[in-house]
């Protein structure tokens, strides 16, 4: 199963998905792609097998895909202050991949009904639904 996670910013919840993703889901093929080096980095150290930077590297990757964990934002252009070129969000939404997105209610950003929660637990879930999908058990 090939796994993508999408991050930017700091990398921070990029960093813990990885990390989480390593330990849980270790048969998968994780490659990491930060919207900056910045957040490349931080995946980088938290134990992605693969790394890059930047518009294309997204593009590419999303192209190879089973599935794809990050931020909501992903999907949006314009979103993680800017971070998120429309190019990244299109390619993003256009994979055939299964996207694993978590909510992070800040950017300019909303999603409602979704109460909020501490990130650790958000990459709990998120963490959860991947090895879920990796198992063939949700669609």
């Amino acid at each position: 199963m090939k796994i993508l996670v999408i991050d930017g910013q700091g990398g921070g919840l990029g960093r813990q998905l990885v990390a989480a993703l390593s330990t849980q889901c270790p048969e998968a093929q994780l490659t990491a792609v930060g919207t900056n080096s910045l957040a490349a980095n931080a995946m980088l150290k938290a134990g992605a097998q693969r790394t890059a930077t930047g518009e294309n590297a997204v593009v590419v990757n999303c192209r190879h895909a089973d599935i794809i964990v990050g931020p909501l934002g992903i999907v949006i252009a314009d979103a993680l202050l800017g971070e998120i070129t429309p190019a990244m969000a299109a390619a993003v939404c256009q994979s055939g991949a299964k996207r694993v997105l978590i909510p992070v209610n800040h950017c300019d950003n909303y999603i409602v009904g979704v109460p909020e929660q501490p990130v650790s637990q958000l990459v709990a879930a998120a963490v959860q639904k991947v090895k879920e999908l990796c198992a063939g058990t949700a669609c």
